[in-house]
């Protein structure tokens, strides 16, 4: 089927807006530097995955599913939007979460909790004292024995469970950001932009291959660059399989090296991803903060702080709007900045002294 043919629903509102970002170009002494918000996607605070949903809840309407299941961190933002959309549609969830149950509840948790999703912890600190590959392949083995068991359940109880990969990634999914890309190339006739380069932070690659995938099938006048979130990120050959599938899967006539693909990792003793998936990081909040007093736009310390540092790092040093704008792709996530593990980080950032803050105390 061809992508413009797939059947999808409205989760959000994804016409979302095309910013410039004045004072930061400024002070950059760059070409125009713009902001793209799917920050702004009008479901359960937004984010990214809202685009994803449209097209896998409507397989879900289709093929007669009654849950929708998917797996993340413990903060997972994919999370709390599918959750959000199986509310929307009158349908069962299962939020599957790599790790202990927290003894605390905050950022996205709070939420799932106020939608009342069904949360399951799989947690195996009980590998953690093995090697890494060893404690990752058991690690696996385990969610999905645990997997198969809710499925059972379920089933046994009457439910068809619909198994959404983590961050919705698959050639469902990335038919959102396929179809991102006429849209933004819209916006960019309307606004009179010219930008060579789009970039995104790149995680479990739903998005960022949509996009590029996208930007090829729609000859759009942009690269896509992407940015590793965490260390550990998927190599350029599953990316290249992957794109390759999406490709097949809709007619879309290209093929995909690992070649083509344009990821920046940044510094060696200081990579954009920082120093693993949602761990805390001053440069990261750093960034987070500096978009915050430039443009009062709000980042996350999970994905699009480590991606917008690399954006403006890039723009730094000249290897992006040199002749030309440069588009961000804000994919959302602010809920994980109340996670509990960055609310602390945070305290002694912004908190334990007294820039800015007075104090008038009545005797």
């Amino acid at each position: 089927m061809q992508i413009e043919h797939l059947p999808k629903v409205e989760v959000g509102s994804c016409n979302t807006p095309l910013q410039l970002l004045p004072h930061l170009t400024g002070e950059l002494k760059s070409q125009p530097l713009y902001i793209k918000r799917d920050d702004l996607t009008g479901l359960a605070l937004g984010g990214n995955k809202t685009r994803k949903l449209d097209y896998l809840v409507a397989y879900a309407l289709e093929n007669g599913y009654t849950t929708l299941m998917t797996f993340g961190g413990v903060q997972t933002n994919h999370g709390r939007l599918t959750v959000a959309a199986a509310v929307k549609y009158g349908l069962k969830s299962i939020l599957v979460l790599k790790g202990a149950k927290p003894d605390y509840m905050s950022g996205n948790l709070l939420l799932d909790r106020l939608m009342d999703t069904e949360l399951v912890f799989v947690d195996t600190t009980a590998y953690d004292h093995l090697p890494p590959a060893e404690r990752a392949a058991k690690s696996q083995a385990y969610l999905e024995e645990c997997t198969r068991k809710l499925v059972a359940e379920k089933e046994a109880q009457g439910e068809k469970v619909l198994n959404i990969p983590v961050g919705g990634q698959g050639v469902i999914g990335a038919a959102g950001y396929i179809q991102a890309v006429p849209e933004l190339m819209r916006q960019m006739e309307e606004q009179g932009i010219q930008a060579k380069h789009l970039v995104v932070g790149y995680g479990s690659t739903g998005t960022f291959a949509g996009l590029w995938a996208g930007a090829k099938y729609y000859n759009a006048p942009f690269e896509v660059i992407g940015i590793p979130i965490e260390p550990d990120y998927h190599s350029l050959q599953q990316t290249a399989d992957f794109l390759n599938q999406i490709s097949e899967t809709y007619d879309m006539g290209f093929t995909c090296t690992p070649e083509e693909i344009h990821l920046e990792l940044g510094p060696a003793e200081a990579p954009y991803g920082g120093a693993g998936y949602n761990l805390p990081d001053r440069e990261t909040w750093e960034t987070i903060a500096h978009l915050a007093r430039s443009e009062g736009v709000f980042l996350d310390p999970c994905y699009t702080g480590k991606s917008f540092r690399g954006f403006v790092d890039l723009v730094r040093r000249g290897k992006i709007a040199v002749d030309s704008g440069a588009i961000f792709l804000d994919t959302g996530g602010a809920p994980g900045l109340w996670g509990r593990e960055q609310l602390d980080f945070a305290q002694g950032l912004f908190w334990n002294d007294d820039r800015n803050i007075t104090v008038f105390k009545a005797q």
